[in-house]
């Protein structure tokens, strides 16, 4: 039988989703034991979208193959009492047989969480990034209309070598702003994204609205098709994966 689940969980103290031979602190690798040890038999958990370390999801998708009499409100039960306190599963339910979970989405939305001015913000600190200078985010929207649409995202993605395409669609990026919280989320959706894209045009927006580049310059940047041409890498605390969609409809 396959599943499809859709889960949320707290990045901060593990390596990234994906399973590693070198460390036990993986989300794939925590639910497999979980789902294996439910199964009787070693199990895959195939994710929508590979969640880098440190970074969090509140709508992460997953699919899984496994024989098991569970109903699928049985075994949303039992991943959430043996799962650690940052994992836990939303929802399960029965998926097509040709059903997986990164191969047929058709696109993610992330957002990335600001702080911004003279405020600290003591509670939500390990959940976003705080800018001390000031942001011009008019010059940010207009930077990111230029980000939007189908471009070669190289020189936004960290890995050197790549054997593939590293052309992405981008939807669209929504800026939002709460001056009186001191606030703002960056929202990007798109049909797939590079290693540390996200995080990647966030530090280059953020260094548009600290002055230090011109919204014009993502042009120069794309057509460069080079890492060091594009801004910093944002930290991963302020990253979430928000929602997963495999059709226009649940988007």
């Amino acid at each position: 039988m396959n599943y499809k689940m859709i889960l949320a969980y707290d990045g901060a103290r593990y390596d990234g989703w994906q399973k590693q031979g070198n460390t036990q602190r993986t989300i794939q690798g925590k639910l497999e034991a979980v789902l294996s040890r439910l199964a009787g038999c070693p199990v895959e958990v195939n994710g929508a979208g590979r969640t880098d370390a440190g970074v969090h999801a509140r709508g992460q998708a997953a699919s899984v193959r496994m024989k098991t009499d569970r109903s699928c409100c049985e075994i949303q039960e039992y991943l959430n009492r043996y799962l650690p306190e940052d994992i836990t599963v939303l929802s399960v339910e029965q998926a097509p047989e040709r059903f997986h979970a990164r191969l047929n989405a058709a696109g993610k939305r992330y957002r990335y969480q600001l702080a911004f001015g003279g405020r600290k913000p003591v509670f939500d600190r390990k959940y976003l990034y705080r800018v001390e200078e000031p942001l011009d985010f008019q010059a940010m929207r207009q930077a990111a209309g230029y980000l939007a649409g189908s471009h070669d995202f190289r020189s936004f993605c960290s890995l050197r070598r790549m054997k593939k395409s590293t052309v992405r669609t981008l939807f669209g990026i929504e800026i939002l702003e709460d001056r009186e919280q001191e606030r703002a989320d960056l929202i990007f959706e798109g049909n797939g994204f590079l290693y540390h894209m996200v995080r990647i045009l966030t530090g280059t927006l953020l260094e548009v609205g600290s002055g230090k580049r011109r919204p014009e310059d993502m042009e120069k940047i794309l057509e460069a098709g080079n890492r060091e041409a594009a801004g910093f890498t944002a930290p991963p605390q302020g990253l979430f994966l928000e929602h997963v969609w495999y059709s226009e409809e649940e988007r």
